[in-house]
């Protein structure tokens, strides 16, 4: 695959993207707004990220959270299921910081009995030549 072929070669990895569902975890945790979010920015943290703010939401009584933390390498989130004691969990870093490491330490203070995770490298797909040229200014 050559520019000359309309296509770019791939580029080189820009990022993680780990999603995870986590299962077996105490539903007052899961309808902890503040604690969550503690867990969450410690997570970032001990990733080598650099954390620039949080939103979380409880929706009341007996229901979840979900859960922003907006990094400068790109955001952790949370959304969950006290009433089936789940919790899915999305982590996306670019540069140095590390996603995986993230979701294994939310994974930890979540107490989760079970995980399933997938991880995607952002950022390796071709990309069109006419995508890669400057458009014009109007």
């Amino acid at each position: 695959m050559t520019a000359r072929d309309g296509i770019a070669p791939p580029c080189a990895v820009l990022g993680s993207h780990v999603l995870a569902d986590l299962a077996g975890i105490d539903a007052a945790l899961l309808r902890d707004a503040a604690r969550l979010e503690s867990i969450l920015t410690d997570a970032a943290q001990r990733a080598g990220a650099r954390v620039i703010g949080a939103h979380f939401h409880h929706f009341g009584g007996e229901h979840g959270v979900t859960g922003v933390v907006l990094l400068a390498e790109s955001h952790i989130t949370i959304h969950t299921w006290p009433e089936h004691r789940f919790a899915a969990v999305d982590a996306f870093m670019c540069g140095a910081a590390r996603a995986a490491d993230a979701v294994d330490a939310i994974a930890t203070a979540l107490g989760a009995q079970a995980q399933v995770r997938q991880q995607v490298a952002r950022g390796g797909a071709p990309v069109s030549a006419a995508a890669l040229r400057p458009r014009p200014s109007a």
